[in-house]
């Protein structure tokens, strides 16, 4: 358990580290579930379906949380001791980013895959689906207050650097939001906060 003296004695490299990793695991699952919840629904199996989205929500929330964690570090120490470490020397890739993952392609491209059924799911799923849609944009907004937090606001990303961070950032949130929610039936926000 993370508790607030675990944070403030921690290594802020390994608290970056950790969480991501907590995402990346959540992410992992969430790609999981979703695939069960796309042969669920192909075997006409709603139940499952159902339990698998709500699986899918979940997860969400949980990588949204586990970005929100690593975020608890000051600027001062994501500045001299986190982000140095995500750029040459200590990487030699120019293609370092969470966007170049296979969990982050996996993910797109099954919600790619779903788009027609998340367009057209019955009606008995629109609570979920709502529920799933918000998670998502939790999701989003922790990632994009992490980013600002650390001055994303003011500058670009490692990968991109001729438009802001939480730009590029609020792109991507609008073009998932097409993939997920077709329809748009669910505004911005979060209702679990």
């Amino acid at each position: 358990m993370i508790t607030n003296a675990t944070i403030t004695n921690a290594d802020p490299q390994q608290i970056w580290k950790k969480c991501h990793w907590l995402f990346f695991i959540n992410i992992q699952g969430l790609i999981l579930s979703l695939r069960r919840f796309e042969r669920s629904l192909a075997a006409n199996n709603l139940s499952q379906a159902r339990v698998e989205l709500e699986t899918a929500t979940d997860l969400m929330l949980a990588s949204g949380s586990a970005m929100e964690l690593a975020g608890c570090l000051s600027h001062q120490e994501y500045e001299h001791q986190v982000r140095p470490t995500m750029a040459p020397p200590h990487v030699t890739t120019p293609d370092f980013s969470g966007l170049m993952s296979w969990e982050h392609a996996a993910l797109i491209e099954i919600w790619k895959k779903l788009r027609p059924t998340f367009a057209n799911l019955p009606d008995s799923f629109s609570a979920q689906h709502q529920q799933f849609v918000s998670a998502y944009f939790s999701l989003s907004n922790a990632h994009r207050a992490v980013c600002q937090k650390f001055g994303g606001d003011q500058m670009g990303s490692l990968r991109c650097d001729h438009i802001t961070a939480v730009q590029v950032l609020d792109k991507f949130t609008k073009n998932r939001w097409k993939l997920i929610d077709p329809k748009r039936k669910t505004a911005p926000g979060c209702p679990f906060r």
